[in-house]
């Protein structure tokens, strides 16, 4: 393990791992941590734990391929400590943000974690945090499938809508969140990476 991949992995396996643990958790116990539009003040912890919440099978299992599939991006660019750092500070103010929609009562699962840690990724490839070859190139593909996820969702205008197949809300308004929040958080945080493309060649000029 990449010691400056090292805070994103451990942050996969949290979220993944405490996410199995919820699933199994009880109903009492689900209700303690499902953050709640009114009153989520006196449970402010479920700006952290509802993201674990989980509301049927492929809800779950969706949201840990997607989390499985940042992990191994990780494993293959090696995100720094900022990055890591980027992607904590986004999970509870995403959540907070959902009460710019009155219409959102509550908001339960992975997906607004998981676009706020896809946005980080991008940012810091775009502006080379992240020393890989063609960083600029993987982190604007990156980018533009996020913004056109958005786009296509405008959850904005349509923060939560009805998925028939999973027979669930989507909350969308948590999509465009995340991505707000890791998008922001990457810029602020970190700074560019050296050696992340090979410096060309220069001509030899006999003077």
């Amino acid at each position: 393990m990449n010691q400056h991949s090292r805070g994103w992995l451990v942050l996969c396996a949290l979220h993944g791992v405490l996410s199995m643990l919820a699933w199994w958790a009880r109903d009492g116990v689900l209700h303690a941590i499902t953050w709640q539009a009114e009153g989520w003040q006196q449970l402010p912890w479920t700006l952290w734990s509802s993201s674990l919440v989980h509301m049927n099978p492929p809800h779950l299992i969706g949201n840990q391929v997607a989390l499985g599939a940042l992990a191994a991006l990780a494993w293959v660019i090696h995100p720094t400590r900022a990055c890591a750092l980027a992607w904590l500070l986004a999970w509870p103010l995403l959540q907070l943000s959902l009460l710019l929609w009155p219409q959102i009562g509550y908001a339960v699962g992975l997906s607004g974690v998981l676009h706020a840690g896809a946005a980080v990724v991008a940012v810091h490839l775009l502006l080379k945090r992240i020393a890989v070859p063609q960083a600029r190139r993987w982190g604007g593909l990156l980018a533009l499938g996020l913004l056109l996820k958005l786009g296509l969702e405008a959850g904005w205008s349509h923060p939560v809508v009805w998925d028939a197949g999973n027979n669930m809300s989507v909350v969308q308004a948590a999509h465009l969140s995340g991505v707000v929040w890791g998008s922001l958080l990457g810029l602020a945080l970190g700074r560019r990476q050296r050696n992340s493309e090979p410096d060309p060649v220069l001509p030899q000029v006999a003077s």
